[in-house]
């Protein structure tokens, strides 16, 4: 058992270096929008016509609250990408490592750390007798 408490020990500390090795990450999503414009006269509001687009944005979450930015180059948008990924393989290692922690726990042997008071069972109390 001892062979396998070890070989779990060596995995988690394997997860938590690739977590460490992570570059920069945050969450969130990217997602393509058409529209049309304010300007009547634009090629947008001729029927038949896909309108403006596609837009990318990154769509997160901040307090609950969902938060949309534009890119301003392809390069943003690319580096977006990137954070992205690397949270979605952040997510999957802390998912591993809760796993693995969670196999320790069970496969680790207690250790007696009571001390002798707590050690001594409690006598068991003796029924008094209601006799005045």
């Amino acid at each position: 058992m001892t062979d396998w408490l070890a070989d779990l020990e060596n995995r988690r500390s394997g997860l938590i270096e690739q977590i460490a090795l992570l570059g920069d990450f945050r969450p969130g999503s990217i997602s393509a929008t058409r529209g049309r414009c304010g300007n009547p006269n634009c090629h947008c509001h001729e029927s038949g016509d896909p309108g403006h687009g596609p837009n990318l944005r990154l769509t997160y979450k901040v307090g609950g609250k969902t938060v949309t930015e534009t890119f301003p180059t392809v390069a943003a948008q690319r580096k977006a990408e990137r954070e992205i990924a690397g949270f979605r393989r952040y997510r999957e290692l802390s998912r591993e490592l809760v796993d693995i922690n969670e196999k320790i726990c069970r496969v680790r042997p207690v250790e007696d750390t009571l001390t002798t008071q707590e050690k001594k069972r409690p006598r068991r109390s003796k029924p008094r007798s209601h006799a005045k």
